[in-house]
Order: structure tokens, then sequence, then C-alpha cells
């Protein structure tokens, strides 16, 4: 793992982001930064608030109270897709693509955000080529595997030419070698100036790919810092007592 390219301020900050379903805190005060060039984890057991944290920052969903800042601007409160043009978008753990349109289709209609027709084709496939996708541009999505479908979700995404790309569990049922090729293409694209905040399941993944962890539980912040100092975090290990064995190949985050 290569050192985070930390430099100037926050590219990121959530502010104290809390979400709240009737009298239920799905997020609570949540506050963290997201430095230039570094590749960040979000872990915690399942219900822990993780894809409702996702979906705030890139505005999925409304905020109760607190504020996510861009670049030193406030986005919160700011549609999905302006938020998207001002360089941050996600992908989505049931990859939400156009099932009746191509692999090339699909990403299209994502480079459209910020191209004309003929650009964004050119746009579509240079990002298809990125990733080694080419061979499947012209075939249908309904037709493709899950690990084909993750990947093709994280093409659409660099098509809007994000600065800060969340990626929402894409190694999610792959197996050991396709999650290392999968590994290897965001650690290129991390050197290639991207910054990531990734959500997944595979502490395997998780420990050998991020700069540093984010973990939360109930909606709060429990531990922030080096991948082996909070999957060591007594609170850390507490959190996922019942919830799958913390540090093992493979155990859920």
């Amino acid at each position: 793992m290569m050192p985070s390219q930390m430099t100037g301020p926050a590219l990121l900050e959530a502010k104290a982001i809390t979400v709240v379903f009737g009298g239920l805190r799905a997020v609570d005060g949540v506050s963290f930064t997201l430095n230039r060039g570094e590749i960040v984890g979000l872990i915690g057991p399942n219900g822990a608030g993780k894809t409702t944290l996702f979906n705030s920052l890139v505005g999925l969903q409304k905020l109760s109270s607190g504020s996510v800042v861009l670049e030193g601007e406030t986005v919160s409160g700011t549609k999905p897709h302006r938020i998207a043009a001002r360089g941050m978008t996600k992908t989505f753990q049931n990859a939400a693509l156009f099932p009746d349109m191509t692999v090339l289709e699909n990403v299209l209609t994502a480079a459209l955000l910020r191209h004309d027709l003929a650009s964004a084709r050119t746009k579509a496939a240079e990002v298809l080529a990125r990733l080694d996708l080419t061979s499947i541009a012209d075939a249908d999505v309904a037709d493709l595997t899950f690990p084909q479908k993750a990947m093709v979700e994280m093409a659409r995404a660099l098509a809007t030419e994000p600065k800060v790309l969340l990626l929402d569990e894409v190694m999610a049922a792959l197996a050991p070698s396709e999650m290392d090729e999968v590994m290897a293409v965001i650690r290129s694209l991390r050197d290639q100036g991207l910054t990531f905040l990734v959500v997944e399941h595979h502490m395997r993944a998780i420990m050998a790919l991020c700069d540093r962890l984010i973990a939360v539980n109930f909606g709060r912040l429990i531990a922030e810092g080096a991948p082996a100092e909070v999957a060591s975090h007594p609170t850390v290990i507490e959190a996922y007592l019942g919830h799958g064995a913390a540090g093992k190949d493979g155990a859920h985050a």
C-alpha cells in the first residue's frame, strides 16, 4: 500500500452529520475528513449506518443536521447530480444499471454529465478501456455476471470524472483473485489522482487497500486511524461481537 498523498486542506469534510428517521438516529453527529489521494475505509457491523452516511454525502439522503463540505464549498442540501458535477459520486451496493442497455450505453449516460454526445462516447470508451471492459462494451447489462456488473458500475461512476469516488461494496461476491484485480484498479486510479471512500465487507480487502479506517456503530463514529489500529480497537471488536469475527479473512465489516 502506498502512502496517501495528503497535501493542502481536506478535500472532503463531514461536519457533525446527523440523519434521523422518526426517533431513530441512523447517523449521529459523525465528523471526519478525507484528504486528497487517500483511500479511506468505512467499516461497521450491519445496521451501523454506513449506507445512510454514504447517501448523505452525495445528496441521496437529506441531513437532519450537520454539513458536507467539498473543496471548501458546502454541498449538503444540493441535488445529487449537482454534487456529482462538483466532483463526488458513488457506486451502488446493488448495481443500479439500466438492464435494457449495453455496457457502453450505461457508461455513456454518465459521461453526458460533462460532455456532449460525441465527446461522451469518446469518454465512455476511454473509461471502459481503463478498466479493461472494452471486450464487453456491446454486451447487454442483463447478461453480465455480478462481478462484471460491479465493474460496469464503477466505470459509470468514473465517467462522471469524480475527484472523490465512494465505493459501496464493489467487491461483494468476488473470488479472492478477482478481489485482488479490483484492488489493483483502485490503487492505480488513486495513483492517477482519484480519492476514495470505501465501504467493504471483506476485511482482508479493507486492511490491504486502505490508508485509514473510520469505524461506526449505531450511527456514531467509534474509532478512526490506521487499519491495524482500528481493527484492534476494543470498541470496534466489541461492536462486531455477534456480527461476524473482525480481523479474519473475509470477515464482514
